[in-house]
């Protein structure tokens, strides 16, 4: 098992983290400066204010503050991506997909009611269906894309957002759908040519190259093999790694790349990042059963400045890990 980071914290951030319940998704603010939780049972997102110092080799992380947000717009949370450092999409798995402002200043150990500022349904006839992840970027021609993984009908989305504040779904469509058996998390390169989404259900990773055109029959160009449940992923910023987390067991997968992601490959290093104890606990539901898909990593994300991953699960809501422990 690699070394964790001890990271300092109030107690009023520890009874959070301790109340938060089942975790899905985690993610890092643009500014490095806030870190979000799906608090999925309890359908809120814990918005932590953060600080990450030091070298590479030692770095010190610090939580502050923290806020419980809280709306009608937030349900069975399980994706969450950042638009800007204050604006979230959350995904929902009993509905919709929705988009927030986070209050400016400090967020004061608080609960907030946030109403969305805009929002993607989900139903048997829209485009939307039980979403999960979700990711956000913004390409070379300045328009904002917001991809949603929708579970149980094992597609992914892409919505073009527009209007005056450039937050309005504007344009959808089916965009990935081969090879893929219940999408359960998604990422996109820094450089944005690679979506990399995790199949639950055939227990790999498919890349699909975005530099080509995209729709309901593009073929995955790549998969990472090797991980039981694969669940959130994410790029390094040279996107010439990729972090897996599995759900299914105890670790963290890493895969390498010279920038080319095209072909089937297996993980370079698997590290231990939950002890038995914690693993077998998550994995055990209360009538003593054991279930295979759960008790690993669930959320799994990379600060900006490359020196620290962060994972959540549902008996470990946070834990830090240096990327220098990570990589080897």
């Amino acid at each position: 098992m690699i070394p964790r980071l001890e990271f300092a914290a109030t107690q009023p951030v520890h009874d959070a983290l301790r109340a938060v319940g089942r975790t899905e998704d985690i993610r890092f603010s643009p500014d490095n400066r806030l870190l979000v939780l799906a608090g999925f049972r309890r359908r809120l997102c814990l918005v932590l204010g953060v600080r990450i110092e030091g070298p590479a080799e030692d770095p010190r992380v610090t939580v502050h503050d923290f806020l419980e947000l809280v709306s009608p717009g937030i349900g069975l949370v399980h994706g969450i991506d950042f638009l800007d450092d204050r604006t979230i999409a959350v995904g929902n798995r009993d509905g919709q997909v929705a988009l927030f402002t986070l209050p400016v200043g400090e967020l004061g150990g608080r609960r907030f009611q946030a109403e969305p500022i805009a929002t993607v349904p989900g139903s048997l006839t829209r485009w939307v269906r039980s979403p999960g992840s979700v990711a956000t970027w913004q390409g070379e021609d300045g328009v904002r894309r917001l991809l949603v993984c929708n579970n149980y009908i094992h597609t992914v989305t892409g919505h073009v957002l527009g209007g005056p504040d450039g937050f309005r779904p504007a344009r959808a469509s089916f965009l990935l759908h081969r090879g893929l058996r219940i999408p359960d998390g998604i990422t996109v390169s820094h450089d944005g040519r690679w979506i990399a989404v995790s199949s639950h259900a055939t227990h790999d990773v498919k890349l699909f190259d975005g530099s080509r055109n995209l729709g309901w029959r593009t073929s995955p160009a790549g998969v990472l093999r090797g991980a039981a449940y694969p669940h959130g992923l994410r790029f390094t910023a040279d996107d010439r790694r990729i972090l897996v987390a599995d759900a299914g067991e105890p670790l963290v997968h890493v895969y390498e790349s010279d920038g080319d992601w095209s072909g089937a490959r297996d993980s370079v290093r698997a590290v231990t990042v939950l002890d038995s104890a914690t693993f077998e606990r998550g994995r055990t539901d209360k009538a003593g059963q054991t279930n295979r898909e759960e008790g690993g990593p669930k959320g799994v994300d990379i600060d900006r400045s490359g020196r620290v991953m962060a994972l959540t699960c549902q008996e470990e809501p946070l834990a830090f890990f240096s990327m220098a422990s990570v990589a080897g």
